[in-house]
């Protein structure tokens, strides 16, 4: 098994529909991952299964060391990060924004009877700098604007010094302003070399960040090409994966893809 996260011949089958299908793939420490493709090829279901809170139907998930079915998932989701607009759904709007990623030392979604330490609170102060909203520390969640909240997730989500980083969609609805400094440091976090592995999923080679070093590109449930991005991410592939033609141009470390 990788070290990271490993699917072998993996499928998840719900009712009639096959959400995947028989997907290989496997992340390494220091890797950080991209995975690419329209609505419905199967990414949310690829988040769920590397954060733990899904089972494949067949095959074998391997996350972290150990295998799905095999292991307390209570006691393997904490060295996962998850940035996801499912849970920003339970983050409670009432609370404050550095309650917000404080509280992910607890794996719990608002205050109670928790105790933090100096330590912990430094931390979250650190993170919440290094996203650029530090200053909206005693805030409350709801008052934010989705930008904001993004980074704010994004924060929470490294509060336990995690192994694994999964990001789903962090870029979505975002203006361009708030997309592009998202980007960038979401690019600065990628260069880290103390960073977790990342696996960011997006519909849009746009919101690709520098230093990104692998792609997973995926059609109704199934790969239609992974590995390093100067290899993977082709003109032809993307089309295959969208379905359309389609101009594939890189500006620096910077992509743009256009219909033609």
């Amino acid at each position: 098994m990788s070290d990271v996260l490993e699917l072998a011949g993996v499928s998840v089958v719900r009712g009639s529909t096959t959400l995947l299908a028989d997907v290989d793939w496997s992340v390494s420490e220091g890797e950080r991952w991209v995975v690419l493709g329209p609505n419905g090829a199967g990414k949310t279901t690829l988040l769920q299964l590397a954060s733990a809170q899904m089972h494949p139907t067949t095959g074998v998930v391997g996350v972290l060391g150990e295998v799905l079915g095999a292991v307390d998932v209570f006691e393997l989701r904490p060295r996962i990060g998850l940035a996801s607009a499912s849970l920003s759904g339970r983050l409670p709007a009432s609370e404050r924004v550095s309650d917000v990623v404080v509280t992910a030392a607890y794996g719990v979604t608002g205050r109670w009877r928790e105790a933090y330490d100096d330590l912990d609170h430094a931390r979250a102060g650190q993170l919440l700098d290094a996203l650029g909203v530090a200053h909206l520390a005693d805030r409350t969640f709801g008052t934010l604007s989705e930008g904001e909240r993004k980074r704010v997730q994004i924060a929470r989500a490294l509060m336990t010094d995690p192994e694994l980083m999964l990001l789903d969609e962090p870029a979505a609805g975002l203006d361009l302003g708030g997309r592009e400094d998202l980007v960038r440091r979401l690019g600065q976090l990628a260069e880290d070399v103390e960073a977790p592995a990342l696996v960011l999923v997006t519909h849009h080679v746009e919101e690709i960040p520098p230093g990104f070093t692998d792609v997973l590109l995926l059609r109704e449930g199934r790969v239609v090409a992974a590995g390093p991005i100067e290899l993977a991410l082709t003109q032809e592939h993307l089309e295959a994966t969208f379905g359309l033609p389609l101009v594939l141009e890189r500006h620096g470390d910077r992509w743009t893809a256009r219909a033609r």
